[in-house]
This record gives structure tokens, C-alpha cells and sequence, in this order.
């Protein structure tokens, strides 16, 4: 249990540097509630639809040596940004190209920061 808090508390400050970082993605209302509410809803999406989008665009992340990938990521968020703001959580992205850099750097965020909570694990 404490793994799967762990994990949405890492996606929770990745889309906080994020949305820190890129000028099309926005908060409103109380930012930390939709940081993790926004976390919650990118995992769904994740699990639910990011399957079904891999494998219906097999062939182009073949053909690119796996870089189209980076696109469905981009994807997902916008896709779950979009089902956040249906749900009235205060989290948005205005283009896909915000969308993109946005989930490049919470890729890149989540796996720095899973590695050091990794690290400190296997410490003990």
C-alpha cells in the first residue's frame, strides 16, 4: 500500500514541476488538490487507455525506433487533463505541444525521483 502513495505522491510533484515549467499548462483553484486528483486521473488513464493507444500504433513506434511512444504520452496527459477538466478538477493544458512537453518532463521527473526513493530502499 505504502508503494502505490508513494508512487501517486511522485506523479503528484512531477505534474507540479510540470506545470511549473510549461507555459501552457495551468492550475486553478487549491493547487495541491488538483495535483493529486490530477495524479489519480493520469493513472487511470494510463492503465486504461494507454494500452489500447500502444497497440493500435504499433507499427509507427516501430517504424520510430519507439520515439512515438513519447507522443502517446503526450497523449494521455492531454487526454486526462481534459477528463479532469469534466470533473471540475482545476488542471488544464491548452495545446497538445504543452501536453507533450508536459509529460516529457513528468517522464523525466517520475523516473529521477523513483530511482531515489528506489536507492533509499534498497539501503535498508
Amino acid at each position: 500500500m505504502t508503494k502505490i502513495l508513494v508512487r501517486w505522491l511522485i506523479v503528484a510533484l512531477a505534474l507540479f514541476v510540470a506545470a511549473w515549467l510549461v507555459p501552457g499548462i495551468h492550475v486553478s483553484g487549491t493547487a495541491w488538490i488538483a495535483y493529486a486528483l490530477m495524479a489519480v486521473v493520469l493513472g487511470l488513464v494510463n492503465a486504461l487507455v494507454r494500452p489500447l493507444l500502444k497497440l493500435l500504433t504499433c507499427p509507427l513506434i516501430l517504424l520510430t525506433l519507439g520515439l512515438f511512444v513519447l507522443v502517446i504520452n503526450g497523449l494521455t496527459l492531454w487526454i486526462a487533463a481534459w477528463l479532469a477538466g469534466l470533473l471540475g478538477i482545476g488542471f488544464h493544458i491548452d495545446n497538445f505541444g504543452a501536453a507533450f512537453w508536459g509529460a516529457l518532463i513528468v517522464s523525466i521527473v517520475s523516473v529521477v525521483l523513483s530511482a531515489l526513493v528506489k536507492e533509499k530502499e534498497d539501503e535498508k
